[in-house]
């Protein structure tokens, strides 16, 4: 039954997918707002430039679900909330899961959930919370055919600037992504690697597909550059929110992407969608 939910969420042409995220307002980051302050235009905007997924939280899946018509996007429904990300780290850091997610994502139509798995230093509460959250998460998914996407994210150690800080070291990140496959994940959705090159090994352990998450924000060039070489490693496809929805052009944004992992497209020929 997974696999029918996972044929709505990955391209039948291609066998890709672009996942676009909007869901940073749970985190209760002022930044994160930006490109998602009137979330239904927000939506609106990215359902006709039809991505295959739009990653949202409990309460903003309405909204495109109550969209009429067979081909709107599809839905993957995020279950938890934490609190790592803010430039004053606060004193006690969290990760949490909302009440009967895969009932909730079930109500809500979800192709798919995903949660988080986070590797901060000196934080091993935070990760104990993510993985009990996926000890829960698992067997609901699985008695209900539910994909379910883990998010392996290693952090850099604090350094008074913030929790937001990725770390692209390759021997943090493999493990990290062997453990969300072990753990169960039908897909995982993971960092980009410091030297794009080693990312096929990401893909070697992970042994199922591979979403990659988007990197730091960069011009517009080097975005889809970055892209473009990251798809040529044996990815499945992207998670990309901010270098979309904070882009000035956040339809020829998502055009120009999908036109990169759904036809093998170059940086520069996809480019043109952003002259539109």
């Amino acid at each position: 039954m997974k696999q029918y939910r996972l044929n709505r969420l990955f391209n039948p042409a291609s066998g890709n997918c672009l996942d676009v995220a909007i869901d940073h307002g749970v985190f209760n980051v002022r930044g994160f707002l930006q490109g998602i302050e009137n979330i239904e235009d927000t939506i609106k905007t990215l359902v006709t430039c039809a991505p295959d997924a739009i990653q949202l939280n409990v309460g903003q899946a309405p909204v495109l679900q109550s969209i009429p018509g067979k081909d709107k996007p599809s839905l993957v429904m995020r279950t938890d909330v934490a609190n790592a990300y803010s430039k004053e780290l606060p004193r006690f850091l969290f990760s949490r899961m909302i009440g009967s997610p895969v009932d909730q994502a079930l109500q809500l139509d979800a192709a798919c959930v995903v949660v988080n798995l986070f590797g901060i230093p000196g934080q091993p509460e935070v990760q104990d919370h993510c993985i009990q959250n996926i000890l829960t998460l698992k067997p609901a998914c699985d008695r209900y055919g539910m994909p379910l996407m883990i998010e392996p994210l290693v952090f850099k150690a604090s350094n008074g600037s913030g929790g937001y800080l990725v770390d692209g070291d390759l021997e943090k990140i493999l493990p990290l992504v062997r453990q969300a496959t072990e753990l169960g994940a039908d897909v995982i959705k993971a960092d980009p690697t410091d030297n794009v090159a080693d990312y096929r090994l990401v893909v070697e352990v992970a042994r199922v597909p591979v979403l990659v998450r988007g990197g730091g924000k960069a011009d517009d060039l080097g975005v889809l550059q970055r892209t473009s070489e990251i798809m040529s490693q044996g990815v499945r496809g992207l998670v990309y929110g901010r270098n979309i929805i904070q882009h000035p052009n956040p339809a020829g944004m998502t055009r120009a992407l999908m036109d990169i992992v759904h036809t093998g497209a170059g940086a520069e020929e996809a480019a043109k969608h952003l002259a539109v």
